[in-house]
C-alpha cells in the first residue's frame, strides 16, 4: 500500500464473522456514532481496490449485522471474518484540533519535553478508559503503553510527524 493511499484511508469498522445463514455480516463499527459506518459506503479493504458497498440491517450485541455487496452466502461472510473496512479520508468528518484519527498517530516519532527522542509510535490501543500509544524505541527491550492524555501528550504535530510526551515517572 502506497503512504498516500494509506494517509487517506480511515479504518471505520472490521467484519467479526457471519450472522445468520443467508450471507450477513457481523460488523463492528470505529465510528465516533456507530451507525454512522452506512454513510461511508461502500467501503474498501486497506489497498483500497475491493470495495463493498454496506447496509446495516440491525444492532446486535457488540454491532451490527449488516449486508456486503457481493456477499450472498454464509461461508462468503464466513471468509470475511477480520476484513478490516476503510473508508475515503475525505467522506470523514474534520476532527476538532484536539482530536486524531489512530491512524494518523501510528509512525509518529516520539520527543520527550527535552527533545530527546524516545522512539516512536506503533499502535494505538483502547481497553476501555482511554487511548494507550504503544511506543517502540531503540532503548526499549519492549513497547511502551503510554498513556494519550493532554498531560502525558502534550502536543502533537502531524506536520513535523511528531509528538512531545511528559511520560509519567518511571515510565520509559
Amino acid at each position: 500500500m502506497t503512504e498516500t493511499n494509506k494517509s487517506n484511508l480511515i479504518c471505520v469498522g472490521v467484519v467479526a464473522g457471519s450472522f445468520g445463514v443467508r450471507g450477513e455480516v457481523r460488523l463492528k463499527s470505529y465510528c465516533a456514532v456507530p451507525e454512522d459506518i452506512e454513510l461511508y459506503s461502500p467501503l474498501s479493504d486497506e489497498t483500497g481496490r475491493t470495495r463493498y458497498p454496506l447496509v446495516l440491517t440491525r444492532a446486535i450485541k457488540n454491532g451490527f449485522a449488516a449486508r456486503l455487496g457481493g456477499v450472498e452466502t454464509k461461508e462468503e461472510a464466513d471468509a470475511l471474518k477480520g476484513l478490516r473496512l476503510y473508508a475515503h479520508r475525505d467522506q470523514l468528518p474534520s476532527l476538532p484540533d484536539d482530536e486524531f484519527y489512530h491512524a494518523d498517530l501510528i509512525g509518529l516519532e516520539v520527543y520527550d519535553t527535552g527533545g530527546t527522542l524516545l522512539g516512536k509510535v506503533i499502535s494505538v490501543q483502547n481497553h476501555g478508559a482511554s487511548d494507550l500509544l504503544e511506543i517502540s524505541g531503540p532503548g526499549l527491550k519492549t513497547p511502551v503503553l503510554m498513556p494519550f492524555t493532554l498531560a502525558a501528550v502534550p502536543t502533537v504535530d502531524l506536520n513535523q510527524g511528531r509528538l512531545i510526551a511528559d511520560p509519567p515517572e518511571g515510565l520509559f
